[in-house]
């Protein structure tokens, strides 16, 4: 029996748009990090990027479950000493929920060259309008 290896040439792409509307944010990042991978494809391989685009919109409207919003921080350092910084995910989800859904799906994605290819292929807006229509994206259910 053979083993089928995809190469990154011969890989079909498909566009997905997912409304984040009332969804959780786990469950949508690693729901979109999977289609990313592209792990949803039987031509699946763990060291090529099959991979498809996904654009996610309303991410104003996702939703974190429990005290999240509270108790849950986005922390960065500036490179300067003493320079630590943390945003409380209320604030963020608030000011900046694109990046809040970027950088949880960043981090469903392997941490190397690979991941950040898979990561190009993520686009990510507030309101419900996108500037990809021309690519005819389908509507990906999240279960």
């Amino acid at each position: 029996m053979k083993t089928y290896m995809a190469h990154a040439e011969t890989v079909e792409r498909k566009w997905y748009v997912v409304d984040a509307a009332g969804v959780p944010l786990g469950r949508l990042a690693s729901r979109v990090a999977s289609v990313l991978r592209g792990k949803n494809k039987p031509t699946f391989t763990p060291n090529v990027d099959c991979g498809d685009f996904v654009i996610i919109i309303n991410t104003d409207k996702a939703v974190l479950t429990g005290k999240k919003l509270e108790n849950k921080f986005y922390r960065y350092h500036t490179g300067y000493i003493g320079g630590l910084k943390e945003i409380s995910y209320k604030k963020m989800m608030e000011e900046k929920s694109d990046l809040a859904v970027y950088e949880a799906v960043k981090g469903m994605l392997p941490k190397n060259s690979l991941g950040r290819t898979m990561l190009k292929k993520l686009k990510v807006y507030k309101g419900a309008e996108h500037n990809h229509a021309a690519q005819k994206p389908e509507e990906l259910k999240l279960d």
